[in-house]
């Protein structure tokens, strides 16, 4: 599968507020092309990490936690918060009863319940946190904490690449769109966009550098596969807010798998 410039303005059209154009021919090319997902991880966690970066090479002192609310605010900024409505819409979806008819009816539903409250509100503060955690590590490396940011950005598009590659939709919509245009053979582009990643963190963060970013890549492979797995039994198939969900839970469980990673290193 060749990666196309098409493709990549698409990717990055799609997941972030870049102002690089959303033209038809961009988003055609991007939805047959999963591998773009993961390759503007590379920019967008680069851009992702400035709030670290900045706060580690500061004159002064600026608080983790401080550093840590900048970072979600800041990244979601540059992302967008459309993923967040997936995350909203799941975390409803898990607290009904019902079969998976009226979890998908729920979810279509724009008011906000109290599993997507608490769904939203463990993705932001758990994306805070693990920023914070990131902060006081990038005082001893400001490259080593970009890294694992752009790991772990990485790692959260390769999860949602691999359900677009391996899901069926659920119904008609964004999810209908990217997974019938793919199917598993895909995913030797996606592992070869992803790929690159890996040598990053031996170059950037040293002790253990390779762990870091492993850890990173195994806790968005988890939450990809428990994510493919609730969806398929609760929902019938995978569906636009499944694949922003593990956009979202995928970047936080790999955040925090590389701190803990870098802290036992």
């Amino acid at each position: 599968m060749v990666l196309t410039a098409a493709a990549l303005r698409g990717a990055l059209g799609f997941l972030s507020r870049a102002p690089v154009g959303r033209s038809d021919g961009d988003w055609e090319a991007f939805r047959r092309t999963p591998a773009a997902l993961p390759a503007v991880g590379y920019p967008i966690g680069a851009l992702g990490a400035l709030p670290v970066a900045a706060a580690a090479l500061a004159p002064v002192r600026v608080p983790s936690l401080t550093v840590g609310v900048a970072f979600a605010a800041w990244l979601y900024l540059v992302t967008g918060i459309t993923h967040l409505d997936g995350v909203a819409d799941l975390g409803d979806a898990a607290v009904v009863h019902g079969d998976a008819d009226r979890r998908r009816e729920v979810m279509k539903d724009s008011a906000l319940g109290v599993g997507g409250t608490v769904a939203l509100a463990l993705v932001v503060l758990g994306l805070a946190a693990a920023a914070a955690a990131i902060a006081d590590l990038a005082r001893g490396s400001p490259v080593g904490a970009v890294a694992l940011v752009v790991a772990a950005e990485v790692g959260a598009k390769a999860a949602t690449a691999t359900l677009v590659c391996v899901g069926e939709a659920a119904h008609e919509g964004l999810g209908a769109a990217l997974t019938e245009a793919s199917d598993p053979r895909a995913l030797v582009g996606v592992a070869l966009a992803t790929a690159p990643v890996l040598p990053l963190g031996r170059v950037a963060i040293s002790p253990g550098g390779p762990g870091v970013v492993a850890g990173a890549l195994t806790a968005a492979a988890v939450v990809a596969a428990l994510a493919f797995a609730w969806s398929r039994a609760r929902l019938g198939g995978v569906s636009g807010d499944v694949l922003g969900a593990t956009s979202e839970l995928a970047r936080v469980a790999g955040l925090h798998a590389g701190v803990i990673a870098w802290t036992l290193s």
